[in-house]
């Protein structure tokens, strides 16, 4: 079992930055590559960012390429996203999740541990 808590969520203005947090817990968190979802109202929920294992690979929505990035810490079991240039498309809840599976996955069946989400509200 892998337990993962969000965290950096909130309200911030068009064209501003927020960082998220994911602290994970339980199973050794370098096994596990992590990836970024988020689920806007009405909407499903889409794939944002992926990073490998090692942290050395990183994969990005079109939608958020050049202005997120994910980051991770296996010494602090803890993954990250920073967000810049938001713009009000970007409000959504963001979930962190840990996926056992190698490769490029962008499909949230492949992850098999879950956050409870952030919420990010972008404004104008």
């Amino acid at each position: 079992q892998v337990q993962l808590v969000e965290s950096g969520g909130g309200l911030v203005q068009s064209g501003g930055s927020l960082r998220l947090s994911c602290a994970a817990s339980g199973r050794t968190f370098s096994g596990y590559a992590m990836g970024w979802f988020r689920q806007a109202p009405g909407k499903e929920r889409e794939f944002v960012a992926r990073i490998n294992r090692s942290g050395g690979r990183t994969y990005y929505a079109d939608s958020v390429k050049g202005r997120f990035t994910i980051s991770r810490d296996n010494a602090k079991n803890t993954v990250y996203l920073t967000m810049d240039s938001l713009k009000l498309e970007d409000t959504a809840v963001y979930y962190c999740a840990a996926s056992a599976k190698y490769g490029t996955t962008y499909n949230e069946n492949d992850y098999d541990y879950w956050g409870q989400g952030t919420q990010v509200t972008v404004s104008s």
